[in-house]
């Protein structure tokens, strides 16, 4: 029989709210004293893990069962802790984001006021919506063991192609010769973002571990809005359009690669 702690779910969410918060707005003093705000992307990935252990640590002691749980806790912070260390060494030794550095010429006199009201606190509270199904999977019994393994199943998935294609990536940035070059080798032939599609995979497949409840059912808004954002928002648009901008090929590369999905390469026209 499911068993779903109700009472903890609707408390721990204020719990995990103000964990959240806390994390953010520590992240932003930091900044502030680097003078550089682009640590939030850093507290993006260890964000998730610390709403996951929060709510872990609350709804413990409910007769649900730790092995399904622990198993979510550890996927929520492989997948956070992978992402922040990643991005935390691409960034080491460098200035600001140019994202931000645009978003922070707005601000006019008050650019600290900006980064905390328009950048940190904006992605604490989509973090926090975007983990609803972590919070609900972790006050709830264990789902059947073949939605288990679709989910773990899709969340692996998700994994591999963000850690390969960011791997790939990087090898690809070392080399001298690559320089002004596009990057259009290994799981980057199929799709322009393996890291996204990657991304969007584990938030499905958390969701899926979730759905096992229909209260889990209910936030499939979370891997959605996280789905949109990657695809329409601040992810694919603004990268692609700094790219085409910056890289000669990259026009053909469009052309002829999937934006998201991974597929097989399109033939040039005329061929």
């Amino acid at each position: 029989m499911s068993v779903f702690a109700a009472h903890s779910f609707l408390t721990g969410l204020a719990v995990t709210g103000t964990a959240t918060l806390v994390v953010f707005v520590g992240s932003w003093l930091i900044g502030w004293r680097l003078r550089r705000f682009n640590v939030v992307d850093i507290t993006w990935g260890i964000s998730f893990t610390l709403t996951a252990a929060t709510a872990y640590g609350w709804s413990t002691g409910h007769h649900l069962g730790d092995a399904h749980r622990i198993l979510l806790l550890a996927m929520t912070a492989v997948w956070g802790l992978r992402l922040a260390g990643y991005i935390g060494w691409r960034s080491r030794g460098k200035g600001e984001d140019p994202r931000y550095a645009a978003m922070l010429e707005r601000a006019g006199g008050s650019p600290a006021r900006y980064a905390l009201t328009r950048i940190f606190l904006v992605q604490a509270v989509i973090a926090w919506f975007v983990s609803l199904p972590v919070q609900v999977a972790m006050a709830a019994s264990a789902p059947a063991l073949a939605w288990l393994v679709v989910g773990a199943g899709v969340w692996a998935v998700g994994v591999i192609f963000e850690a390969v294609g960011d791997a790939q990536l990087a090898a690809f940035r070392r080399d001298p010769a690559n320089r002004r070059q596009v990057m259009d080798r290994g799981l980057w032939r199929y799709t322009r973002h393996p890291n996204y599609f990657g991304d969007a995979m584990v938030w499905a497949g958390l969701w899926l571990l979730a759905a096992g409840h229909w209260v889990g059912v209910v936030t499939i808004g979370s891997p959605l809005l996280m789905t949109w954002f990657l695809i329409a928002k601040t992810g694919k648009p603004l990268l692609e359009r700094s790219l085409t901008a910056s890289k000669p090929g990259y026009a053909d590369y469009v052309a002829r690669t999937s934006g998201f999905l991974p597929l097989p390469p399109r033939r040039a026209s005329g061929r």
